[in-house]
């Protein structure tokens, strides 16, 4: 699962995922990518199960890139915990993504073949999302 190593502080504000993606919104590494329609937090697990049914789907044929990285710590505090008593321990990790940001990238593989594996892998996501084609 994907983690930063090292963080300056432990806990972090939630932040703000309004406008769309100024960053990563075009194909750049691969032929095919994955470009998100909505908005929201992707998991490290959300991330590691759609890079696996697209590697899957290809039978490890072509090269395969992870354009997003969860680096915003998520906390959370027990159940049947009292108020007070400050904020939880980190629990996971999440990927912020906007609507445009291109999230995954695909090379090496049939147009067809692509768009079954990022159909695929989209299925994976809690945000739409859809084929982008390099320019």
């Amino acid at each position: 699962m994907l983690l930063p190593k090292k963080v300056k502080f432990r806990k972090q504000h939630r932040g703000s995922m309004k406008g769309i993606a100024t960053r990563s919104n075009e194909v750049v590494f691969g032929d095919y990518g994955l470009k998100s329609l909505g908005r929201g937090w992707i998991t490290a697990r959300q991330i590691e199960a759609t890079r696996r049914a697209m590697v899957r789907f290809i039978k490890r044929e072509g090269k395969v890139w992870i354009r997003i990285f969860p680096q915003q710590a998520v906390t959370a505090t027990p159940n049947e915990t009292r108020m007070g008593g400050g904020k939880g321990a980190v629990s996971h990790y999440v990927a912020t993504v906007k609507p445009g940001t291109v999230m995954f990238e695909m090379s090496g593989v049939t147009e067809k073949d692509a768009r079954q594996a990022m159909k695929l892998a989209a299925y994976k996501l809690p945000v739409k999302a859809r084929l982008a084609i390099k320019r």
